[in-house]
């Protein structure tokens, strides 16, 4: 009883210290060092957050270099086999980085496939590029078209778009954080989701007209109004409002000075370009200009300083406004030319989007008490809007999923054409199976499309591996969005558990699968070379084989549950990476056994399918939720007719003729069989007795 007790125990607490150690960094100071030998020095990890500091000897004194840290600490960001990649990230005091590498992986494409030199060489490309820019997967060969713009392109890696994607997300995700909280960039959005000011469309204007356009804002405050928000705190003015109750509190002119219709027609053209040199790519330059009794600085304020009175928010976001230092002379009414005047700087990275509203506030502070004095202060808002014409939307989430959807939307397309022909003909497969002929052809053009569409060309060979990154995702307590990013598996997943409640498993074994599709075009190619048939097990013995399979798949599950490492080696019993995902191009270990499943087929049919894949023993277990028994049968079926039986290749069908829906891979065979008055025992019985009668009914009348 003890034991019994005991051994789930252990079992979870396997399963949690495997969660842990999924999420848990492996870097201490003494291996950072290592990676960043002098003249760097590493600092102590910082103890709310996991980074350690990286300084450089300047002259006398260190000088605070950057942050270095793992992504796994910050973003555990399931890989494709639902294990986090963990990255080494060093960011310098301005968001760049100064080095990424790969710590560690389980991407099963990139383990014995492409090797990890493509993953390391991806992760090489970061090391100059900021935070500040929007970092896209795409080609180099575009950079030069997008001159101008706050986009820089890398490399990707084919045949591993999900793995890289994921990686981006991890970096971003992390370094994002640390940036947040230790380099003072603001809690916003990611760069890629705000819009961006136009740079096209300027054409000259006046201060009446840029007013007119919406471009420069006046925003005024009366006394009045100043007073009823101070009225009852003991500190209103002598006379309260009923004095110049409608006289100018403040009056504020707020523009937004980088966007080209109102910095090219208010500066010089040396003082526009002088302008752009202040300011970094997605970094905002915002006008404020005040007349009346009160101003947004204080008397205290430094040029280049923050204000004290001014604020700036977008929604929760707050936004430091910091001063330009800017002298450029304004080309201003005579009425502001004595104004105060100042150009403020929120930088790129803080997150603010000019297609949204700023809320500006100005806060006014009066003093009550002479002994123990008293502070009054209210805020009151100054909202701005830069005309939608001034603003380009973001295109897309480029490090998301839904930009992988959208680039591969007419493969998205494709499928769903085949898929639905598919379903058409298994739902009404008469016309389909009328000649042998018809069937023969449709169904080596779909294994065809199988094989060279869904396969070779949009990877979406469907895997073992999709349901042990899921069990290793919800083991780690991790999402399964990282799914996502492989659209093709998606759609066909959606496809296979529609498919699996109405038909079965075959629908995908026998149609969907690219491995499977090799297989038997080879054994068609065998067979019209003269290959004798394939062997044919006893029955018994065939049930037997069937279940291999089953174990096959238990060991895998159980593993992807405790061991990542070990799971990377069993997946690898499916020879569908190296067949398909790397066309054959990997170790010589791993052809020979892909190889040598699609040798063991021309003599066994299709044996791995049947005998030991792990995907096809899920698939038939999650089968048993058909809903159908679609396959048409007759009462002489098995009884005494056995020629769809003897017919079956897959040995899918019993004695007395019943269908093994859960082996069976809906070739239609038998359906074109049990419609055929030429091939089907009862039909073509029930045919001579019609014919009998016939000629007994001629022979009379020729003897009458």
């Amino acid at each position: 009883m003890i034991r019994r007790r005991l051994l789930p125990a252990v079992l979870l607490a396997g399963l949690a210290l495997a969660a842990l150690a999924a999420q848990a960094g492996v870097m201490t100071r003494a291996t950072l060092q290592r990676h960043f030998p002098p003249p760097w020095t590493v600092g102590e990890k910082d103890a709310q957050l996991p980074v350690w500091p990286i300084f450089k000897q300047d002259m006398t004194s260190p000088v605070l270099a950057g942050y270095v840290f793992e992504s796994i600490d910050l973003a555990p960001i399931p890989g494709f086999s639902g294990t986090p990649i963990n990255l080494l990230v060093a960011l310098d005091p301005k968001g760049a980085f100064l080095d990424v590498r790969v710590l560690s992986h389980h991407e099963p494409v990139f383990l014995e496939g492409l090797g990890e030199g493509p993953l390391f060489r991806f992760a090489e490309q970061y090391k100059g590029l900021s935070l500040r820019q929007n970092i896209k997967i795409g080609s180099n060969a575009n950079r030069s078209e997008q001159h101008g713009s706050a986009n820089v392109y890398i490399d990707g890696v084919a045949r591993a778009t999900a793995s890289v994607r994921i990686l981006h997300q991890s970096l971003l995700a992390s370094a994002l954080r640390v940036a947040r909280a230790r380099l003072g960039f603001a809690a916003g959005s990611d760069p890629a989701l705000l819009a961006r000011v136009r740079r096209d469309g300027f054409r000259p204007m006046d201060w009446d007209a840029l007013m007119q356009a919406g471009l420069v804002q006046r925003v005024r405050l009366s006394r009045g109004q100043v007073e009823r928000a101070f009225a009852g705190t003991g500190v209103e003015e002598a006379g309260g409002a009923g004095e110049n109750f409608d006289e100018t509190f403040i009056e504020l002119y707020l523009a937004y000075l980088n966007a080209p219709a109102v910095g090219r027609n208010l500066l010089s053209e040396a003082g526009w370009q002088h302008l752009l040199g202040r300011i970094d790519e997605g970094d905002h330059a915002l006008l404020a200009i005040a007349t009346g009794r009160y101003t947004f600085v204080g008397d205290s304020f430094v040029r280049g300083a923050v204000p004290d009175r001014l604020t700036l928010r977008q929604g929760d976001l707050p936004l430091e406004l910091r001063d330009l230092d800017l002298d450029d002379p304004l080309r201003l009414p005579t009425a502001l030319r004595r104004a105060d005047a100042k150009v403020f700087r929120v930088i790129g990275p803080a997150g603010l989007d000019p297609a949204r509203p700023l809320d500006f506030a100005l806060r006014v502070t009066r003093e009550k008490g002479m002994l123990y004095g008293e502070r009054v202060s209210r805020d009151f808002a100054l909202p701005y809007r830069l005309p939608a014409d001034q603003v380009i939307a973001p295109e897309s989430d480029a490090k998301g999923w839904q930009a992988v959807w959208r680039t591969r939307a007419w493969e998205l397309a494709v499928l769903a054409g085949a898929l639905a022909l598919l379903a058409v003909v298994l739902a009404r497969p008469r016309w389909i199976v009328a000649t042998p002929g018809r069937l023969a052809r449709f169904r080596t053009g779909y294994l065809v499309f199988t094989l060279v569409f869904i396969g070779w060309f949009a990877q979406g060979q469907l895997s073992i591996v999709h349901i042990t990154a899921a069990i290793q995702a919800l083991v780690a307590g991790r999402p399964l969005a990282f799914l996502l990013y492989d659209p093709m598996s998606v759609a066909l997943w959606a496809f296979v558990a529609l498919t699996l409640v109405v038909w079965g498993r075959g629908t995908f074994c026998g149609w969907l699968c690219p491995f499977g599709a090799l297989q038997e075009l080879a054994a068609q190619i065998a067979r019209r070379a003269g290959l004798r048939k394939h062997l044919r097990p006893h029955r018994d013995l065939d049930a037997r084989l069937k279940r291999l399979k089953y174990a096959v798949l238990a060991v895998v599950l159980v593993l992807a549950a405790v061991s990542p490492a070990w799971t990377d080696r069993a997946v690898e019993v499916e020879p569908f990476k190296t067949a398909i995902t790397l066309n054959f191009v990997r170790a010589w270990p791993f052809v020979a056994w892909a190889g040598g499943l699609v040798l063991l087929n021309l003599v066994l049919y299709k044996g791995f399918c049947r005998y030991l894949c792990p995907l096809g023993a899920g698939l038939k277990l999650l089968g048993h939720a058909r809903l159908l028994k679609w396959i048409p049968r007759r009462a002489e079926c098995g009884t005494p007719c056995q020629t769809c039986r003897h017919r079956c290749e897959y040995q899918a069908i019993k004695p007395d003729g019943a269908i093994v829906y859960g082996e069976c891979f809906q070739c239609l065979d038998c359906v074109a069989i049990h419609d055929s008055p030429q091939r089907c025992a009862p039909l073509i019985a029930r045919g001579r007795q019609r014919v009998i009668p016939v000629h007994a009914a001629a022979a009379v009348r020729s003897a009458a």
